[in-house]
């Protein structure tokens, strides 16, 4: 497991255009799926509160871990609004293809229309499908390079979740997987829970979200360790896996090759 000391700041509708979306059945914890639905609309302006932006650096690192380049098929699994779908058009650039998977149709929605108001024309190259990360739409093997940013914590089996990112990856291609780090350090970790109790709540309280984003500290004790996550993707059957730590800490990006 490596460690990149970045000393940053603490992280964290329209219709659907039906070219442009496609829904598949969802199995995902109903729960969970209800929570995303609920944040949606305040999504993003949380994550720039409450990262002072950083978070649009975390996910840019993400991107170019993945490797995905011109011309590739790739997929951000858990595309929540949009971001980590974006920067990966601008890889692939008009030529390639983008697809982004999310189980919440609010999240979708707001992706969708982000890409409306966007005017790269790699922008175009994105399709928005609403699936079930256990259980992926896709073929063995399609995809070029897999991103996911704060998505493989939400679900409800990381193995599966894991054996799906493998199944759907070329041979030879990434994955590269950004999230809250669960540290092993009780400094680093304690200052993570200090600041969603001090921080991250209350400002979530604004928007009426407090006993929603409650959920995160519990969601990151539940998590894996940068070691358990190289140990499951090796398990799976990745030839190669590493974890790079973040932000000071806080956060953690696992890059595992097929």
């Amino acid at each position: 497991m490596a460690s990149l000391q970045l000393y940053l700041p603490f992280s964290t509708g329209s219709s659907l255009p039906n070219f442009r979306f496609r829904r598949t059945p969802v199995q995902s914890s109903s729960e969970r799926q209800a929570l995303f639905n609920r944040i949606a609309p305040v999504y993003d302006n949380l994550n720039d509160l409450l990262s002072l932006g950083q978070h649009r650096i975390w996910k840019r690192m993400s991107v170019s871990w993945s490797g995905a380049k011109k011309g590739d098929s790739v997929l951000d699994l858990c595309c929540g609004s949009g971001d980590i779908a974006f920067l990966l058009s601008e890889k692939v650039e008009v030529n390639g293809k983008v697809i982004g998977l999310d189980f919440s149709k609010e999240q979708l929605s707001v992706a969708s229309s982000r890409q409306k108001l966007k005017s790269k024309a790699c922008y175009m190259n994105i399709e928005w499908v609403e699936g079930d990360a256990l259980d992926l739409p896709f073929s063995n093997g399609q995809f070029d390079a897999i991103a996911m940013g704060y998505g493989l914590r939400n679900v409800v089996d990381k193995r599966k979740a894991m054996q799906e990112i493998f199944r759907v990856l070329k041979a030879g291609s990434r994955v590269s997987i950004l999230d809250f780090n669960k540290s092993a350090n009780p400094v680093t970790a304690s200052f993570q829970e200090m600041m969603i109790d001090n921080v991250v709540v209350p400002v979530a309280s604004g928007f009426g979200l407090e006993e929603d984003y409650r959920y995160l500290k519990r969601s990151i004790r539940e998590f894996l360790t940068g070691e358990e996550l190289e140990k499951l993707a090796l398990d799976v059957g990745f030839s190669d896996a590493r974890y790079y730590e973040i932000g000071g800490g806080l956060m953690g990006n696992l890059v595992a090759t097929h």
